[in-house]
């Protein structure tokens, strides 16, 4: 199965999480710091833009541009058909794509960073609304070989405001945890 086959796996495992959001839930905090759930979905819907984009056009104009509008599914959603339709093409793999400020990567390596994403970002909406995630098993371990790849120091990750300082989670954790430290977030995060 390919990374892409993963990510649109993972992305269907979000829709029922996503779906179920309501006006009420937008103000939860998340596990993202100081970002509430209105702020997660914005992200996410500017990022699957942007990858859809740069895909298209080697790189996009502007990674932070999603609106949620008056139906944040919808936007999502929207989203999400986008992003699939720009890396569904045949040839997206060969292409050199612009990631933000991280650098120029082939086709290969932009689906695997946003399959890091989505399956992170994943975590956290399952978090914020307190209901359960079943990431794809074969997504995970994907995602987390890909993870194992980003630069561990801290003060790296915090001026180039990517990831936070990893949390450590032993390698007898399952890998869903292990993936989540590595990106700097708590497996053991809950809504206050």
């Amino acid at each position: 199965m390919t990374t892409f086959d993963l990510d649109r796996q993972s992305l269907l495992v979000l829709d029922p999480i996503v779906s179920k959001i309501t006006a009420a839930d937008l103000d939860r905090p998340t596990p993202c710091a100081g970002w509430t759930l209105a702020d997660l979905l914005r992200h996410q819907v500017s990022e699957n833009h942007a990858f859809a984009e740069a895909a298209r056009n080697g790189s996009a104009k502007d990674w932070d541009s999603g609106q949620l509008g008056e139906d944040p599914y919808a936007a999502y959603a929207a989203s999400v058909t986008d992003y699939l339709a720009a890396y569904g093409e045949a040839d997206v793999a060969e292409r050199q794509i612009a990631i933000n400020t991280f650098g120029t990567f082939p086709g290969t390596v932009a689906i695997a960073m946003h399959l890091v994403d989505t399956v992170a970002h994943g975590w956290d909406l399952a978090k914020t609304l307190d209901v359960a995630y079943n990431p794809v098993p074969d997504a995970v371990h994907a995602a987390l070989q890909f993870a194992l790849m980003i630069p561990t120091d801290p003060k790296e990750r915090v001026e180039r405001g990517t990831f936070a300082p990893v949390v450590p989670v032993g390698t007898e954790e399952n890998e869903l945890d292990q993936f989540l430290g590595r990106l700097g977030r708590d497996p053991r995060w809950r809504v206050s």
